[in-house]
């Protein structure tokens, strides 16, 4: 299989101008970004990094149950947040047909459309409910704890309408949970309803979820490759264990973005799919990056509030809403383009009449060559600024390619969080934000915590 390659050609400068980085500056960040990349392999499976043993998991469960349950329902509907949520919603835009939840059930191959509920906005959660037949429905519910309060807010409402369409007896037919393997308040609640469940292993964050069961499951009911899922990121996975340093794509992109923010000022890292099928991997990808290397304090414990900024964009889209910004705003931002080789479909553009005679240049060309050319173009322009970028390739847009782009990623964070010398699993912002909203809610043992927020 063809493998995604990385170009970063447009970062670098032979210059000591301190604009771009340089030869020397790659040359003395080596040793510690192979530490880095050491470090990460030699804990393998270790602490919470548990998702670099997905690759190797065995997918049997996953499809067992898509096929137990073939034709048997019309809607899957996801509840999850974050991790629970980001994951599933950008393999269903990359590898599921385009306007999926619109084709026939013989055109969807009788699997159920997918939907994805992932805030607690009431309009859009009552609007949703309101659309779907639940009586021909299968909710996956998404928490390892169990308490994660939006998710849990989200599968209370959907019970209860389940319970009056379907009946309390039933109602085990209608959910599977993903969640801790052992314990919290969602494995008690399956047990007590007899409700199918996949486990969420414990070293295993959210961010880092996807190619568990969190994303497997909604993968393998819907029709996804999720053989060549596991296949990609197998693949990755043992590329990055064995390519040292620069010469390997994780090291390369962390290193590149480690560097353009430490030492020449860019912390907004931008990343621009020139791929409709993969804007919501660019979505997954900021709080992968955020969540992971936004930190207050170091592994020390010294006060460092490090951190990367990451922006999602979409080539061509945004080329008229942000590149204004990026090409002549602040030198803060290096850009990630996301491009593709070969798509699935060929668009021919026809040629104008003589009354479009300004657009004869278009005419014999396919969309794809135009993708291309701006994308190339985008790049170009950015440079004669001064402004950096790389770009990742993919051969095409398939579940290998996705597999090994998103292992990469999750690798390279890792290895980023080596770099900044923060722990790139846990996330005490977010905590705090968890409790007050546990206090807020009226949860018991949060009450002094209360009477501070008011």
């Amino acid at each position: 299989m063809e493998r995604l390659t990385l170009d970063t050609a447009k970062c670098m400068s032979g210059a000591e101008d301190g604009t771009s980085l340089t030869p020397k500056m790659l040359e003395r960040l080596a040793p510690r970004l192979e530490g880095a990349r050491r470090a990460v392999v030699d804990a393998a499976g270790t602490g919470m990094l548990g998702w670099m043993d997905l690759p190797g998991q065995d997918p049997a469960p996953y499809l067992a149950f898509a096929a137990q349950n073939a034709g048997r329902y019309d809607c899957l509907l996801v509840i999850g947040i974050g991790g629970s949520a980001l994951g599933t919603t950008a393999l269903a835009t990359a590898l599921l047909p385009f306007y999926y939840n619109e084709l026939s059930p013989a055109q969807r191959a009788q699997r159920p459309r997918l939907y994805v509920l992932d805030n607690v906005d009431p309009d859009e959660t009552a609007a949703l409910l309101g659309r779907l037949d639940l009586e021909k429905t299968l909710v996956n519910v998404i928490s390892k704890s169990g308490t994660t309060g939006e998710s849990m807010a989200g599968y209370l409402v959907v019970r209860e309408r389940l319970a009056a369409a379907v009946g309390e007896a039933a109602l085990k037919d209608h959910f599977v949970f993903t969640t801790d393997p052992t314990g919290g308040a969602l494995r008690r609640i399956g047990e007590a309803l007899g409700v199918t469940m996949f486990d969420l292993p414990p070293g295993v964050g959210g961010r880092f979820s996807v190619l568990s069961a969190v994303g497997l499951v909604p993968a393998a009911l819907t029709g996804m490759d999720v053989r060549g899922l596991l296949a990609g990121a197998r693949d990755m996975a043992e590329w990055t264990e064995r390519a040292e340093g620069w010469d390997n794509p994780a090291c390369l992109f962390a290193g590149v973005q480690y560097l353009e923010d430490t030492c020449l000022g860019r912390y907004i890292s931008v990343m621009m799919p020139y791929s409709a099928r993969l804007r919501d991997v660019a979505d997954w990808y900021r709080q992968l990056w955020a969540e992971s290397l936004g930190k207050e304090t170091d592994r020390q414990g010294q006060t460092v509030n490090v951190g990367p900024l990451p922006v999602k964009a979409l080539g061509v889209t945004d080329q008229h809403s942000q590149l204004q910004l990026y090409a002549e705003g602040p030198d803060d931002k290096v850009v990630t383009f996301v491009g593709v080789r070969e798509f699935s479909e060929t668009v021919t553009i026809p040629a104008p009449g003589p009354e479009g005679e300004a657009l004869a240049y278009l005419g014999g060309h396919t969309l794809a060559e135009l993708l291309w050319a701006e994308q190339k173009a985008t790049a170009w322009a950015l440079a004669q600024r001064g402004r950096p970028s790389l770009t990742i390739t993919l051969p095409r847009v398939d579940a290998f390619s996705v597999g090994a782009f998103l292992y990469m990623l999750e690798m390279a964070a890792a290895i980023a969080g080596e770099l900044y010398d923060v722990d790139a699993f846990d996330q005490p912002g977010v905590e705090l934000a968890k409790q007050a909203t546990y206090a807020l809610m009226g949860r018991p043992g949060y009450e002094a915590l209360a009477r501070e927020i008011e």
